[in-house]
């Protein structure tokens, strides 16, 4: 898909236009020139592993939307889905590296989130059921999605210090749960491994040396399992903040052609409780300060790891479930069509919006699954 998205490039400068006196003049969009190239299936939305009691701001809006509870019969979402022709879909989020598979020789018991005061992000380990599994692969099958899905990379490591974790990855069920997927002939676009682990993490971190190690060993899964298949998943990661050492080091440390796209996170509107949200939404200065993120894992990509490919694999604009009354609204837009273009600008090849559905961001609402106007920028 070559960046020729005259309608992003000529909505995404509102916010420009807005901030300065009205004037009239003629724009000239060069449509036989493309400075970069997005893939066919750049446009990406999230579901998360969020329960309908994670709440934030004494607010509790995810209701019953998760990988878990999503109604997947719902057709509001059937056509949702539909209307995009072939959907990526990433499955993950902060929950991702508590989610134990049942499936194979699980070494833990399998029980469904709750909370717990001492849990990370506040909860405890969660199960993945195979009958869901296969519900929901069912319903991506049906709806001609493309799907990423989230690995929990945290599963045999032990708490350090502080959020540092180390020990060794123990990939037993992550492999049997892969094992299971290509039994049922589950077509996986992408395995992802592990959720905001980089830097200082969110909630967890891994060094990354260690991280960079053990990337090696899902690699080799896949090459393994899939070996004799006419297709091969891609394998991501880190899905986290990016940290310029820490990503180069990781690039430096798993080697060449391990990591197939490196995935990182953006919510460069704050905290969805900020009171100049909207501002920040419409002041072009806030918006374009994400473009150092941008540019700089470009050159680490292109320096470190030309293999590979950058990816946004969540972005919400603003976290903790984004703005109340602001990120379903039409102001949300502003952000969400610069973003676009932005990372676009910027060699990224995917775009994963958090979510499709649940939060307060979600492209539809979360108790009637009707679109958001942000899904009207889509389709």
């Amino acid at each position: 898909m070559e960046f020729g998205m005259i309608l992003i490039l000529f909505v995404a400068s509102i916010p420009t236009i807005l901030a300065e006196d009205i004037s009239y003049g003629t724009i000239v969009v060069d449509g036989t020139t493309s400075i970069a190239q997005t893939d066919d299936n750049f446009v990406c939305a999230t579901i998360d592993w969020w329960p309908h009691d994670k709440c934030d701001y004494k607010q509790c809006p995810w209701h019953y939307t998760s990988t878990i509870t999503l109604d997947l019969s719902h057709p509001i979402l059937t056509k949702a889905i539909q209307a995009f022709n072939r959907l990526r879909i990433r499955i993950g989020g902060s929950l991702q590296d508590q989610v134990l598979y049942n499936v194979g020789n699980l070494k833990s018991p399998c029980h469904p989130f709750r909370k717990m005061k001492h849990g990370l992000f506040g909860f405890s380990k969660g199960c993945l059921q195979m009958k869901r599994w296969d519900e929901l692969n069912h319903f991506f099958n049906a709806t001609s999605v493309m799907l990423t899905f989230g690995l929990n990379a945290l599963y045999g490591r032990h708490k350090l210090k502080g959020s540092l974790w180390g020990g060794e990855w123990d990939s037993s069920n992550a492999e049997d749960f892969i094992k299971y997927s290509i039994s049922k002939g589950y077509q996986i676009d992408s395995w992802e491994y592990g959720n905001e682990l980089s830097g200082n993490g969110v909630g967890a971190h891994v060094h990354a040396d260690r991280y960079g190690k053990d990337l090696i060993h899902p690699k080799k899964i896949i090459k393994e399992l899939y070996k004799g298949s006419q297709f091969e998943p891609l394998l991501v990661a880190p899905g986290g903040f990016f940290n310029q050492q820490w990503f180069t080091k990781l690039l430096q440390v798993s080697g060449s052609n391990v990591l197939d796209a490196i995935s990182h996170h953006i919510y460069n509107l704050g905290a969805g409780s900020d009171p100049k949200l909207v501002s920040k939404i419409l002041d072009p200065n806030h918006l374009n300060k994400v473009a150092n993120t941008f540019i700089n894992l470009a050159r680490t990509v292109q320096t470190h790891g030309p293999w590979s490919s950058a990816w946004v694999g969540e972005s919400g604009g603003a976290y903790n479930s984004g703005g109340p009354h602001v990120s379903d609204t039409f102001v949300n837009s502003f952000w969400y069509l610069d973003q676009l273009g932005m990372a676009s600008k910027y060699h990224t090849k995917v775009y994963c919006r958090q979510t499709l559905i649940g939060g307060n961001y979600g492209l539809l609402n979360a108790t009637t699954y009707v679109p958001n106007p942000d899904y009207y920028r889509l389709v």
